[in-house]
């Protein structure tokens, strides 16, 4: 890839991060200071992004690509949008990873560590910490629907199978 390819390829990358949700209410001083204490990470397809149990405090936003999700081999949902984030907001609790992330494509991800967040002024500290967990909160919101509407589908489907037996 030639510097002017890099370069244009890099604008891109920025623009992307610019537009994600979670994110858009930065300033550009704000966003600036973000990306100091990130790393935009590219993986190569099939390559293992983030492996189940273990302890990081890596957030990853989505930048472009997808990702497949997986929990203890089975695949649980595939990330294509810009912006959906994975990683941390599944450890909250215990701080060991709930899930596996594998890039299925090439898959660029904005890669921030809590720790460096923690580490900023206090007012952006709080800004970004907001910023996130509002994100997580949102994702985690996301994720419980899908899993109520797949558990009332099978208690469904059992009460369906039930009744046949009789």
């Amino acid at each position: 890839m030639t510097g002017r390819s890099k370069q244009a390829n890099k604008s891109e990358i920025l623009a992307k991060i610019k537009t994600l949700p979670a994110l858009e209410p930065l300033n550009e001083q704000d966003l600036k200071q973000l990306l100091r204490i990130s790393k935009i990470v590219r993986y190569d397809p099939g390559a293992l992004i983030v492996d189940e149990g273990d302890y990081e405090g890596w957030i990853y936003y989505l930048i472009s690509g997808r990702a497949r999700i997986v929990k203890k081999g089975a695949e649980l949902a595939t990330l294509q949008r810009t912006g959906d984030v994975f990683g941390a907001v599944g450890n909250i609790e215990t701080g060991e990873q709930a899930v596996s992330v594998y890039a299925l494509d090439e898959t660029i991800c904005l890669k921030i560590n809590m720790s460096h967040v923690d580490g900023l002024p206090t007012e952006n500290r709080y800004v970004f910490r907001y910023l996130i967990f509002r994100g997580f909160a949102e994702v985690l919101a996301k994720r419980l629907r899908i899993t109520t509407d797949r558990y009332l589908k099978a208690k469904e489907e059992i009460e369906r199978l039930k009744k046949k037996r009789r």
